[in-house]
């Protein structure tokens, strides 16, 4: 595949529950912006992505629209209202792009937690371009603890974990066959637990890992905020 029109889709639609009961922790603040906005600029200032839409909750459509009038974005296309889960979001994105995507206009997506706000550039080209070359890419990182089996009936056994990765997002993959796979897991009522899943059991894309970015952290609990808080003063999106 040559060069190809790259739409990103950035996921800020989850209600975070397990880091605040009521509140969308995408635009909790870290040092001095919105969690959001983080990946949000990288993704504006890349030159591999070409158009953005940003997913939201119902009930942070008026905070979001004043997130971005205060970070303009000359590539973001759409606000999309979410789904309830992270899948139905996923599909509500891909169905926006849906004519651009039907016409050829728009021939890779690439699917990012705005939950991970330290998106590297480099990170950001590996799953790109493979993507690109072969269909899909995913980022992974090796596990870095043990793993064992458990049961009653059994012993517990050690667990080889050179093959296992820890998967991040961005996740990328030609927009056609996404899109198609998309539609027949809604007609299957499949909903996977990320993007790749629903790639792999829909489509017969080739899907690659990548390396992952050990910075590229998710805010899933109060001391990630921390983390990340304490991390953004030095983090450059040039430097993994």
């Amino acid at each position: 595949m040559g060069a190809v029109r790259t739409a990103a889709i950035l996921l800020a639609g989850g209600a975070g529950t397990r880091l605040h009961p009521s509140e969308n922790k995408v635009y909790l603040p870290v040092a001095d912006r919105p969690l959001v906005t983080w990946s949000l600029r990288t993704l504006e200032n890349s030159p591999l992505v070409d158009d953005i839409v940003l997913v939201i909750r119902a009930a942070d459509a008026e905070r979001a629209r004043r997130v971005v009038a205060a970070n303009p974005s000359v590539k973001l296309r759409a606000l999309v209202e979410g789904g309830a889960i992270r899948h139905a979001s996923e599909q509500a994105g891909l169905e926006a792009l849906a004519p651009e995507i039907e016409s050829g206009d728009v021939g890779l997506v690439v699917i990012h937690d705005a939950a991970r706000p330290f998106l590297s550039h480099d990170l950001l080209a590996r799953v790109v371009r493979t993507a690109r070359d072969v269909g899909g890419a995913i980022p992974g990182l090796p596990l870095e603890a043990g793993v064992c089996t458990a049961g009653v009936a059994q012993r517990a056994r050690a667990v080889s974990t050179h093959d296992l990765r820890r998967v991040q997002t961005p996740q990328a993959f030609w927009a056609e066959e996404l899109l198609v796979a998309y539609r027949a897991a809604a007609v299957a009522g499949f909903h996977g637990v990320d993007t790749a899943e629903s790639v792999e059991r829909f489509s017969d894309l080739e899907v690659r890992v990548v390396d992952g970015d050990p910075h590229n952290l998710k805010v899933t609990f109060v001391e990630d905020l921390f983390t990340v808080e304490e991390l953004a003063p030095t983090w450059s999106p040039t430097v993994e």
